[in-house]
């Protein structure tokens, strides 16, 4: 069981960047210990897994002595396309393996009790844990009413994110090398927003696109209390759904909105309570230093991705995010290393 689910997981992992805010799921169907078909969610809006897979079976009689491996449970409602549930009733297939039952209150449960009363042999719960971490966007923004948090930043070897600048030294200045500012492009098309504090968007005059790698560009996400960022900054040339939040005004010019908020209080609460209802399940948080802090101190973080350039050294400068927790996983990328720490 455990090697179709796993090949079901992989496939899964092809929807990272888009399928969101549906979760990313994998089907194989085997008969007679041989997967015939394979299928993942491909699009949001389109096809789910197992339709996919069912869809590529070339002799349907096949279905009916088959067992389908599916990532998480067969949704039992009406959305963007019926009811995957249904649709395996309807071909008969005997028996449904399921790696997590749907944290979706419209689904949890019911997908697996629509199996079961229609006689189909279900088993729940194989490689679980790996399911529900492939889909720890989804499960966060379903049991946590929120979008999942990832702060990412690069810092030099001796621990700082940025030099000590002259007034009008402004714009970006790289720390990683080149391959490690290819996988943060790619990163950027993963995560449905991108988030920076003032300081980064004025200095740095950053376009939070990911150019560099195909995909989708993400929302743009911007805290600018009293407005000062220049309206002839890279932020606001449209190009890119961007939301600011700010304390003076609600308004919105053409594909940019100034959303006013509170910052008597800690906003961070309600810029995540927001983008949640916009739909958003994942924010990447690129900085700056005081921005990332504020994440971490609102205990709002569930991953850091860290990028230590080995071979730069600034001696003085911004000092980057104060994180000594466990670190799970480490990458390298040309002269940089990747430390990517989960919290949750």
């Amino acid at each position: 069981m455990k090697l179709y689910m796993q090949r079901a997981l992989d496939l899964a992992a092809k929807g990272l960047g888009s399928v969101a805010p549906n979760p990313m799921v994998g089907c194989v169907i085997v008969h007679n210990d041989k997967i015939i078909a394979e299928g993942w969610h491909r699009k949001f809006g389109e096809a789910h897994a197992e339709v996919n897979a069912i869809n590529a079976v070339q002799d349907k009689s096949l279905l009916r002595e088959s067992t389908l491996y599916v990532t998480l449970e067969p949704c039992s409602h009406f959305g963007k396309t019926p009811p995957c549930a249904n649709r395996i009733v309807q071909e008969g297939i005997p028996k449904v393996v399921i790696a997590s039952v749907d944290p979706n209150p419209l689904v949890s449960g019911k997908g697996i009790s629509i199996l079961k009363e229609a006689g189909i042999e279900v088993t729940s719960g194989i490689l679980e844990s790996e399911a529900r971490f492939l889909n720890r966007r989804f499960f966060t923004a379903q049991t946590q009413k929120r979008p999942y948090v990832i702060c990412k930043w690069a810092e030099s070897a001796d621990g700082f994110i940025d030099p000590v600048r002259m007034e009008e030294q402004k714009g970006s200045i790289a720390i990683s090398g080149p391959e490690s500012q290819l996988c943060n492009h790619m990163w950027r098309t993963q995560e449905q927003a991108i988030l920076v504090g003032k300081r980064t968007a004025i200095i740095d005059n950053p376009s939070l696109t990911a150019r560099l790698w195909p995909g989708q560009n993400p929302l743009r996400v911007v805290i600018d209390p009293s407005l000062e960022i220049s309206r002839k900054a890279a932020l606001y040339d449209n190009s890119v759904r961007t939301i600011i939040f700010n304390r003076l005004e609600t308004r919105s010019i053409i594909n940019t909105q100034l959303i006013q908020l509170d910052f008597s209080v800690d906003i961070i609460p309600a810029i995540l309570q927001y983008l949640h209802y916009e739909g958003i399940h994942s924010i990447l948080v690129e900085g700056g230093t005081e921005t990332i802090q504020r994440f971490m101190q609102a205990g709002m973080v569930d991953e850091i991705r860290r990028i230590v350039a080995e071979n730069v050294w600034l001696e003085t400068g911004i000092k980057a995010p104060e994180f000594n927790g466990a670190i799970h996983e480490t990458n390298y990328a040309g002269n940089d290393r990747i430390e990517l720490s989960y919290l949750f």
